[in-house]
């Protein structure tokens, strides 16, 4: 045959393959998400993420020196309130020596080198378990802004980094950015749950906070899956409002996003990698349907080919291991 072209003498060799590989990943590109529960020296694994536990405070530290030590440099924390400390305004996010901020000022102390992300939203404190004020069947948006602003001054005032409002709620970033200026806080950064869509990947999450919502869904803040120039205008609001990085959740279901982000802003862009995508591979592999690592590299070097500079994902430590070898 006369063919001039032929693209796989640049795949005859694992070596040249290295050489015109496009995608590439490093440890550089995760941040883990890890959870913080009260109690000493205890874990408590979530039975719906095989191999991602809860972790009392002081445990914690050894789990993210460890993290640290394989090359992991950003997590992103989440907080499991236990029931009592639960109300309808979400209070004790905006408590100063609730556990959440008291946990994130023992991690500077130990690790100042540590990238910490943070959560913005009231359902992890809220007893109606959703990301904003619940009222009469409905979710009030500007009340609920208010509240985020508390709290996120409260989090950049125990050490955070990053701040990442995942609720969802109209204009909290521009509210978020000017209560952290007012205050000085001008370094610390916002890492936006700009597309995040009502999607039926998070229940392990929910199990893990034990944070799904007492009535009603969460479909009139979080985004519909059929939308895709929503996002768009999300992410517009959000770049406009002063967000430093974008991010859309979940990530496999839609690359799509990740992409039309990515083509269209000049900031770094993230996607969260989530629970229920965890879960499936975990789950299947335990079966032996799948190869775990290999569909598990396979995953986030698709998020990362679609466009996205940051993973958020519970894979990271497993992957920073292979990395490292």
């Amino acid at each position: 045959m006369e063919i001039i072209r032929r693209p796989r003498r640049n795949r005859v060799s694992s070596a040249i393959r290295a050489l015109v590989e496009e995608t590439t990943l490093s440890t550089n590109d995760l941040i883990y998400p890890i959870f913080v529960q009260e109690g000493k020296q205890q874990q408590w694994e979530i039975a719906s993420m095989p191999g991602i536990y809860r972790f009392s405070p002081d445990r914690l530290l050894f789990e993210i020196e460890e993290c640290m030590n394989i090359g992991i440099r950003a997590i992103c924390l989440f907080p499991n309130i236990s029931e009592d400390k639960k109300d309808k305004i979400g209070s004790e996010g905006c408590n100063p020596e609730g556990l959440y901020p008291s946990t994130i000022r023992s991690i500077k102390a130990r690790f100042p080198e540590l990238c910490i992300m943070t959560d913005v939203a009231l359902d992890p404190y809220s007893s109606d378990g959703h990301d904003g004020i619940f009222r009469d069947g409905k979710i009030l948006n500007d009340e609920t802004v208010e509240i985020l602003g508390k709290m996120a001054l409260i989090q950049a005032e125990a050490g955070a980094d990053l701040i990442g409002p995942s609720d969802m709620m109209d204009g909290r970033v521009q509210h978020i950015r000017q209560v952290l200026d007012q205050h000085g806080f001008i370094d610390v950064g916002i890492i936006s749950y700009t597309a995040k869509y009502a999607s039926a990947f998070y229940g392990p999450f929910r199990d893990a906070l034990q944070s799904a919502p007492k009535q009603g869904d969460k479909k009139t803040y979080q985004m519909n899956p059929a939308n895709a120039k929503e996002a768009l205008l999300e992410a517009e609001l959000d770049f406009q409002e002063g967000a430093d990085i974008l991010m859309v959740k979940p990530a496999l279901a839609y690359l799509d996003i990740i992409y039309r982000l990515k083509e269209k802003f000049c900031i770094p862009i993230a996607a969260y990698n989530v629970s229920g995508e965890y879960a499936m591979i975990k789950g299947a592999a335990r079966l032996g349907w799948l190869d775990e690592q290999k569909c598990m590299l396979e995953t986030l070097l698709s998020i990362k080919r679609a466009g996205a500079d940051i993973i958020l994902s519970y894979f990271a430590k497993e992957v920073a291991l292979i990395l490292k070898h």
